[in-house]
This record gives structure tokens, C-alpha cells and sequence, in this order.
């Protein structure tokens, strides 16, 4: 399979990706700004490249005249997706990236008619955020047609660089929650409430992560919470960053803070990947009170992105995915998870309202 494109091949998320990829038999050309890294990195796994910046829509269409698929991994994904979204319906190529960032999903799914109208596909968050509590979102929703509210929750590891940049850029945007339909604004860490992963309960605390505008294209689910597994000192310092968040609005400290995060982020090791897994639960509740849940393991979300992002991109290539903005999950069915390796799903559970 070849004729796909990988943007941001050489941040850390984008290698892991281009490994996985030729591990597979795939030859992605390998694209970035930087001749040399990306050349480096293209000789190492026999790969062609391509150098451009993501200047205009019309220069980077003219780099895509040759591929069938562009993967995008540069984040943040607010600076990068918008511009290659539009080259990519330009050029008449499918778009997907693994961002988490709500905006961009929301973004993408506005594209809907312009992509049909190119017949391509525009499929944001095909990595862990948000494939995996994407298809749980999914499977629960199948479970209860007719919910009303649908709480999902995971458990964190060490970060990118890449995804530590993408955080910072989003907190002066505080939290997000899907409310009767609608995106709010709401206080960082507004919400906290004790999940019961498969490994034993925890403290978890409302984070703004992508399903909360992915997983209402998916289910149609109209209010949506997600929450992170966090402890009570980290609770309460996102609470106090409410105070400071709007001033990373600022172009001189946000270029301050990517400076800091490129010297001192470097993301989990292979031998921290292999150790770490990543826990998630998920609950539907429709309006009579009755619940359905179930948890999710997989291995770290790093390594999952790369199994997700790679899978994504063949099925894809294969053809049959309906053109036009899609969910992971949409497109490729609520078992596509379960496809990966090391992923473990539990039996739903299905509980009545208390009796008053």
C-alpha cells in the first residue's frame, strides 16, 4: 500500500507513527519542515520525503499531487489542520490527523459538504485521542438507544512535547463540556467524580478532550463529559492555573512556554510504553435514569496512536469510507479498538434507576 502522505514525521508522536508504519510494509512519504531531520529520518527507514511549510492552502496542495491520504501529526493541531484541510480538499486527498483538540474536530466536521463536494474523506482524531473512547462511546450508545448523557474517563501518562504544547495553547480556553447539544465553556477541573476503572477506583477530574465534540458525531449523544484519572494536589493546581491561563495568550509567554517544553519534554521511553497501559470507562444514562458501562484497556496512548493512526490510513486507502467529515468510529464501526493489539474490553453493564 503506498501513495499516503505523513506531515510532522519527525516529532515524537509522527516517528512512533512512521516506525509502526514501515514495521507494517507501509512507505508513507515522510514530510516536514526541516530538510535535514525529515531526510535523516526518511534514509533510516527507507522512506521517500518531502520538505514544505504550511504556508498556503495552494503551495501545500501542489506537494499532494502524488498521494491518495495525507496523515497530519503536527500539532498543535489549532496552527496546522485548518491550512491542510483546505489543500487537501484542494487537491481532491482524504485528511486525518491525530489531534485531541476540540476546535479542530469542530473545524473539520464544518468542512462536511466541501469534502463531499471533493469526494475525499476529512477523518480528525484517529490516534488515542480519540479512537479508543470513541468506539467505547459507541458500544455504549448501541447498548442504550436513547441516552441522554454520556460520561467517558481515562487514566493519564507522562507527555509529548507536542501534546504538552497543544495543553498550553488550550488553557486559556478553559474547560469544555457538550451541554443540549452545544459546546460551553466551563471552569478547568469543574467537575471530579470517582471511576471505577478496571484496575480499582479513582479520583478523576473534567478535562476539554476531543470527545466532547467527536463522540456527538458518533452517537448523538447531547451531553458529554470527559475526565481524566488525576490526584487531589493535581486537581487543585489546575484549578489555580484558572487565574494565569488567559495570560498564555500572550504571544511572548506562549513562545516562552514552547521554549521551556522543548527542553524539558521528551515523552515516555519505549521501555516506559511498554510498562504503562492506559485504563478507560465509559457510562451512558438516559433520562428514566438507567445506565450502561463498561471499561477499556489498551496499551499507553502513545503506542495505541501509532496502532490506531497506521490502521486508520489503510482501511482507508482501501476505499469504502463515505466522503465527508467522519469519526473514527463512524467510519470504521465501534469494534475497530478491539482490532488493535493488547485491547481488552469488559462486558456492559446495565443498571436500573434506585428505587425512591
Amino acid at each position: 500500500m503506498s501513495g499516503w502522505l505523513l506531515y510532522g514525521a519527525t516529532g515524537y508522536t509522527g516517528r512512533l507513527i512512521a516506525r509502526e508504519a514501515v514495521k507494517r510494509g507501509l512507505r508513507p512519504i515522510l514530510t516536514g519542515r526541516d530538510r535535514k531531520t525529515v531526510g535523516k529520518l526518511a534514509d533510516e527507514l527507507g522512506c521517500e520525503s518531502r520538505v514544505f511549510a504550511l504556508n498556503a492552502p495552494a503551495s501545500v496542495a501542489a506537494n499532494l499531487h502524488d498521494v491518495q491520504a495525507v496523515l497530519n501529526c503536527a500539532g498543535p493541531f489549532a496552527r496546522t489542520a485548518p491550512t491542510m484541510i483546505a489543500a487537501c480538499i484542494q487537491a481532491k486527498v482524504s485528511y486525518l490527523d491525530i489531534t485531541g483538540e476540540i476546535e479542530v474536530i469542530e473545524y473539520a466536521a464544518a468542512q462536511n459538504d466541501a469534502a463531499r463536494a471533493a469526494g475525499v474523506v476529512v477523518m480528525p482524531a484517529v490516534g488515542f485521542d480519540v479512537v479508543p473512547t470513541d468506539c467505547l462511546a459507541a458500544t455504549l450508545a448501541a447498548a442504550m438507544p436513547g441516552a441522554t448523557h454520556l460520561t467517558l474517563a481515562f487514566t493519564g501518562s507522562e507527555t509529548s512535547p507536542g501534546t504538552a504544547k497543544t495543553i498550553l495553547a488550550g488553557l486559556p480556553e478553559g474547560g469544555r463540556a457538550r451541554v443540549a447539544g452545544r459546546i460551553e465553556k466551563v471552569p478547568v477541573a469543574w467537575k471530579k467524580r470517582t471511576i471505577p476503572f478496571s484496575t480499582g477506583p479513582r479520583e478523576a477530574t473534567s478535562i476539554p478532550w476531543g470527545d466532547v465534540a467527536s463522540a456527538y458525531y458518533t452517537t448523538g449523544i447531547p451531553n458529554i463529559d470527559v475526565l481524566m484519572a488525576v490526584d487531589e494536589v493535581s486537581a487543585n493546581q489546575m484549578r489555580k492555573l484558572r487565574k494565569l491561563a488567559p495570560l498564555l495568550k500572550l504571544s511572548v509567554l506562549r513562545s516562552v512556554a514552547d521554549w521551556l517544553v522543548d527542553r524539558l519534554v521528551k515523552g515516555p521511553t519505549d521501555d516506559d510504553m511498554a510498562k504503562q497501559r492506559t485504563h478507560l470507562w465509559g457510562e451512558t444514562r438516559d433520562a428514566a435514569g438507567r445506565t450502561a458501562s463498561a471499561t477499556l484497556d489498551t496499551p499507553n496512548g502513545y503506542r495505541l496512536t501509532s496502532y490506531t493512526a497506521v490502521a486508520a490510513v489503510e482501511r482507508l486507502l482501501k476505499g469504502g469510507v463515505e466522503p465527508g467529515f467522519q469519526t473514527p468510529a463512524r467510519a470504521f464501526g465501534k469494534e475497530f479498538i478491539l482490532t488493535m493489539p493488547d485491547v481488552q474490553m469488559s462486558s456492559i453493564v446495565v443498571s436500573e434507576p434506585p428505587i425512591a
